[in-house]
């Protein structure tokens, strides 16, 4: 039966990921894995996440299972976290994911569910795993503009464009904040025209929100979400876990469905639960009930806060020392965008065979598109890859 199989293309990140390690050489820069690392090169695990796992490992008395959703009050805990009080509960329906990835695989099947026939519109660019999943799930797709790879800024008149171009019923994908990969985060002003747009369309909007918290904080990550979330009747949300606790391997996350009424998120929940059965029975508990313990916990919760908040201004310093650094090396503008962008990543603009150039000569490894990962830096690694960049121009 194998022996029928095809090989698969290799994945970008990880084959970067694979050709790091086996670099020989000093010096070298890993700007491709999308994970945050410190100022050492560590991905450290967040004080409250220790404290709230102590107390897990002491007082936790089964490991049976859960719901088909997961613990209710995790799932309560990250709504409020992401939506506040912007919808109100009885219109909310939510399951446990392993990770924001399962949010969105689960995300996908409950749009193939309600409408088989669904076109789902997705930013150019967007996370590759999102086009992978819907290529391998058999979705239609279609791009719309978003990057303007020669500002470093948004498209937004070709988006707006490319949305009003859109059928009635058909599923906008939006990233929440932090856009993956390029940085460049819609305004709310721009929000808003969006929201107008996809209103007078009948367009559906699904949000992704995987990095809330590491942009302009947790609030303001969340006011697009909250934004959308309260101006359409239907609205698909996944959110992660990952980024903002450090609990990548623990693979937490949450699929969230905004429905019309109370009835209808009643059947989406009933849906939902259906589709969880299906694919992994009972979500994973372990990094859900840390999340909880930590999100109804005051003095663990304001930790955390407090850590995250010192990642996030971490990531804007080293933003602002690259931009700086190649402003005074290239005596232009050109990359003050980097400053502006939130998150982890950046798309540079750079072409091909120059990232190809940072990686033979520089020992820098990006993704081929030119997206870096600033918490990949350091404040001794941002001028020499300002020099490095600055070289293969």
């Amino acid at each position: 039966m194998f022996e029928s199989l095809n090989r698969q293309p290799a994945d970008k990140i990880l084959a970067l990921m694979a050709a790091y390690r086996d670099d020989a050489r000093e010096g070298k820069i890993d700007l491709g894995v999308g994970v945050y690392k410190d100022a050492s090169g560590r991905t450290p695990v967040m004080r409250a996440v220790k404290a709230a796992e102590q107390r897990l490992v002491e007082t936790q008395e089964t490991k049976a299972y859960t719901g088909l959703a997961g613990d209710p009050a995790f799932a309560a805990a990250l709504t409020r976290l992401v939506l506040g009080d912007s919808v109100d509960e009885d219109r909310i329906a939510a399951i446990a994911t392993p990770g924001g990835t399962g949010a969105c695989r689960q995300g996908f099947e409950l749009i193939r569910l309600a409408n088989p026939e669904v076109t789902l519109h997705a930013s150019d660019p967007t996370w590759p795993n999102h086009l992978s999943i819907l290529k391998f799930m058999g979705m239609t797709q279609k791009p719309y503009r978003y990057f303007d790879s020669a500002t470093g800024g948004i498209d937004f008149e070709g988006m707006l464009e490319d949305l009003g171009a859109a059928q009635a019923n058909d599923v906008v994908l939006l990233h929440g904040c932090c856009h993956n990969p390029t940085g460049a985060n819609l305004t709310v002003e721009q929000i808003d025209q969006v929201i107008a747009v996809m209103q007078q369309r009948g367009l559906v909007p699904m949000i992704d929100i995987a990095y809330q918290g590491f942009g302009d904080g947790l609030e303001a990550d969340a006011a697009v979400t909250r934004r959308v979330a309260k101006a359409f009747d239907n609205v698909l949300i996944a959110a992660s876990c990952s980024k903002n606790f450090g609990i990548y391997r623990e693979r937490t996350g949450l699929l969230i469905a905004v429905s019309k009424t109370a009835d209808e998120a009643s059947l989406a929940q009933d849906n939902m639960n259906f589709l969880n059965r299906q694919n992994y029975s009972f979500p994973p508990d372990h990094g859900a009930r840390v999340v909880t313990l930590i999100l109804e916990d005051p003095e663990w919760r304001a930790d955390w806060e407090a850590e995250l908040e010192d990642v996030r201004l971490g990531m804007l310093d080293l933003r602002t020392r690259l931009a700086d650094e190649l402003r005074r090396l290239t005596g232009s503008d050109r990359f003050d965008f980097v400053a502006r962008h939130r998150g982890m990543f950046s798309r540079l603009g750079l072409a091909p065979e120059q990232v190809k150039r940072l990686r033979a000569e520089h020992a820098v490894y990006m993704v081929g598109d030119s997206r870096i990962n600033i918490a990949g830096l350091n404040t001794d690694t941002v001028p020499v890859l300002a020099q490095a960049i600055v070289d293969v121009l």
